[in-house]
Formats: C-alpha cells, structure tokens, sequence
C-alpha cells in the first residue's frame, strides 16, 4: 500500500548552508571562471526549489499523495482550535486511498448553521459506533425502546432485533446492532462503518439515496474498560467473528494472530491477558475510532510504532470531534441530557449510573506493577478519554446555556408526562448460540 502523504520541509538555514558551501567550493576552482559556477549553482537551486513546489502542490495525490495532513494531524491535541461537530453530520466517508463526501447534497451553509436538526423524516440516518464495555449495549437498547418517537420501533421478542422505521415511509432512520444487526461487520470501528454504512443501507432499501449520517458512540475510563473486556474474555468471549475490514481486505492472521490456542481464552490470567502484544483491547477505543487506513491498516511495517501512534490518536480525537454526539459511561445523566438537547428526542427513562462494577472490583485486586502495566497499555486510551471529557463539558455548557429550564430539564430527565416505559424483559430475549461471541 503506498503511503498516503510525505512530508517535505526546507528551511531557511538549508539554504544558506548550500550557498556557503558553494562559495568554498568555488574558491576552490580556480580553473573555472566564477561566472559559470555561480550560474550552475544557481539553476540548481532554482530547479530543487521548483521540484518541491511541483510535487508538494501540483502532483496528483495518487501518484506522490504529497500533502501536510498528516503533520497537522499527528500534532493535534485539544489546545488546537477545532469546529465541533455537535449535533451535525458526518461530511466525509473514509475510503483506503481517498474520501467522499457522504452528503454530496447538503451544502456548507447546512453545515454552520446552529438551528441545524436531526430529520428523522428525511434521509437522516444515525449510526451506532459500538465499541465493547463500554455500557453500549444498555445504550442500544435505549435507542429501540425508550426513546418517545412518533413511529416507535418494534422490537421481536425471538431475536434481538427491532425494526426502527421513519414516520412516514419504511425506511430506517438508525444503524446499530439492535436495529440493522452487524451489517458492517461485529462491533464495527470508523474505518468499517465509514465505507460500508452507505452501501449496505442501498442494498437493504433498494435505492441509492443521499443520506446524511449522525455519527454516535461512547467512551468509558480506559482502564475500567480493559478490565472489563478482561473478564469477559476470561469468561469465554472471543469476538473472533469481527472481520477488522481496512483497505479493501479483511485483517490477515499475520496481521492479527491470535492470542490463544483452540476456542477460546477462557481462563486466561490477567497477566497472560496484557502480555499477547496482538491483543486488541490495549487502546481499542483510540484504534476503533481512527481512520486505519492513514496508518496502513493492521500492517505494522507501515510505519513506525511511534509514528503510528501519534497519527491514529490524532485521527481519533478528530473523529470523536466529528461526531453528533459521543458520551461518557461515567456521566450518564449529562450524556442523556446531551443526547436529548442535541437530537430533540427524549427518553421515556433515566439512564442509570453503575459505579459499582465487575472492574471496579477487579481494579480493587490487582498489583500496583499489573495496573502500571495497563496504564502503559492504554496510553493512548487514556490520553484520548482526557480530551473526550473535556470536550463533552464543553458541549454539555454549551447547551444548558441556551437551555432556559435547563434545572427542570435535568432534574426531571426521563420522565414523560403519560409515558412509561413497557415492561419488555430483554434478559428474557431468546439469544443466539454464540452470543458470548458478539457481546
């Protein structure tokens, strides 16, 4: 895969370096007239200057992909000015070597206007971005039942599955587990939904249409996360059916080994757990969130360790900026407060805080050396759930200050007058024999 930018800098002092070293060299020739020299010195630098303008500027991205991105990106933290994307869809789809635009009909004035809203009965689709522990699954299930619509989903108590249709036509307005299934793959990251999302709601309506596309996920405290996702391995959960799609291919099994032998790694200790270097659940949330293909996929030789990092977490703040809306486990009534101002759609029930979870518990047991080895594991995760807390006060603020009953709003969130909640057990829910595969 050829890389998608080089970086090229001259600066001033490479020039004078040059010159300097042209005027020894010329002293030094005495047997040639100075005029000559100084001229061929002269054309070079001439022709060396316009070389890097060509193809810093004029070079077709396919060829030489020479551009500045890349820089910027790898550079970008949260003291770097950003438009946040709140409430606004997603501009752009990622493709292995180049991007499109998802709304190709929604112009730049759509874009900056403030009173911009979610049209459930237009094109409008929201997509679900599930990344594992990370309380998505109660979050999915808010979506499809708890949410005061005026055509509610209808969910079937044999599968976990509900159909979310738009008030006025059969088509569905929300692409996630529980109304699409895993259409784009098990748990499928950005660089999965982005180039799969559109084709797969054609072919499942039969039409190609312009849609625009809300993009939602949640984040959780990365070392409570990895915990978790521990214990659930160690309970058997493999999610060996995600294809991890990037470039055009599925992960190739020497792009991605397995970290156990058979089945399962049902029992796995936690330090055999941190210990596999191809164990995906160090920084999954920076990795699902970035755009992989800027990184050469799953090929680690692509380039440096430390120079993938750097660009696949700049790609994820970034992207995580592009969202509609994103929350955090840990603030559950201000995700449900943003959620409900951002896409003026209210929850028939408050979302629940579980402070006291099964990595809290685990967290409370381990070795001061295993939660430093964590720690290091997720450095990524860790830097990105910084920002993201950040940001969604800054967003939170943002909204209640427009908010002028914004103390009755969240002091009363999920409450709705002659509305409750129907008493749809989802434990009772008949599930799929390898369902501890797909948690």
């Amino acid at each position: 895969m050829a890389k998608k930018s080089v970086e090229v800098q001259v600066f001033d002092s490479d020039f004078a370096l040059l010159l300097r070293e042209s005027v020894t060299y010329e002293i030094k020739m005495e047997s040639r007239p100075k005029s000559k020299f100084r001229t061929f010195v002269f054309v070079c630098v001439l022709l060396a200057v316009t070389g890097i303008v060509y193809f810093g500027y004029f070079c077709p991205d396919q060829v030489c992909a020479l551009s500045s991105r890349e820089t910027a990106w790898s550079e970008w933290t949260f003291r770097t000015p950003i438009q946040d994307n709140l409430g606004k869809p997603l501009q752009t789809h990622s493709e292995p070597l180049s991007s499109k635009l998802s709304n190709p009909g929604l112009s730049y004035d759509d874009v900056l206007n403030e009173n911009f809203q979610f049209d459930m009965k237009a094109h409008d689709v929201m997509v679900f971005l599930h990344i594992q522990k990370t309380g998505g699954t109660s979050f999915g299930r808010h979506l499809v039942r708890d949410l005061d619509l005026e055509r509610p989903c209808t969910c079937q108590r044999k599968r976990k599955r509900c159909y979310c249709f738009r008030p006025n036509r059969k088509e569905i307005w929300l692409f996630s587990r529980y109304s699409t299934g895993w259409k784009c793959g098990l748990h499928a990251d950005w660089t999965e939904l982005t180039s799969c999302v559109d084709s797969e709601l054609d072919k499942n309506e039969g039409d190609k249409v312009k849609r625009r596309y809300f993009y939602i996920t949640l984040l959780r405290e990365p070392i409570s996360r990895y915990l978790s996702e521990f214990r659930h391995v160690q309970r058997g959960a493999t999610w060996r059916n995600s294809r991890h799609w990037c470039g055009g291919h599925v992960a190739t099994r020497e792009e991605l080994p397995l970290c156990y032998k058979g089945d399962s790694w049902k029992g796995v200790t936690l330090d055999q757990f941190a210990a596999c270097p191809y164990n995906l659940a160090a920084n999954r949330q920076t990795r699902m969130l970035a755009d992989l293909a800027l990184v050469g996929c799953y090929n680690m030789s692509y380039m440096s360790p430390v120079e993938r990092d750097r660009v696949m977490l700049a790609s994820a703040k970034k992207n995580l900026a592009s969202m509609a809306f994103f929350g955090l486990t840990e603030y559950q009534k201000i995700a449900q407060y943003v959620f409900e101002e951002t896409f003026n759609l209210r929850f028939a029930v408050p979302f629940e805080q579980h402070n006291a979870t099964v990595s809290s518990v685990t967290l409370s047991m381990i070795r001061q050396d295993q939660l430093e080895t964590i720690r290091r594991l997720n450095d990524l995760d860790l830097e990105l759930y910084s920002f993201a807390k950040a940001l969604m006060f800054q967003r939170f603020d943002r909204l209640k200050s427009k908010d002028p009953l914004f103390k009755e709003r969240f002091a009363h969130l999920g409450e709705l007058p002659g509305r409750q909640s129907d008493s749809f057990d989802w434990d009772q829910v008949i599930y799929d024999d390898n369902n501890i595969t797909q948690k």
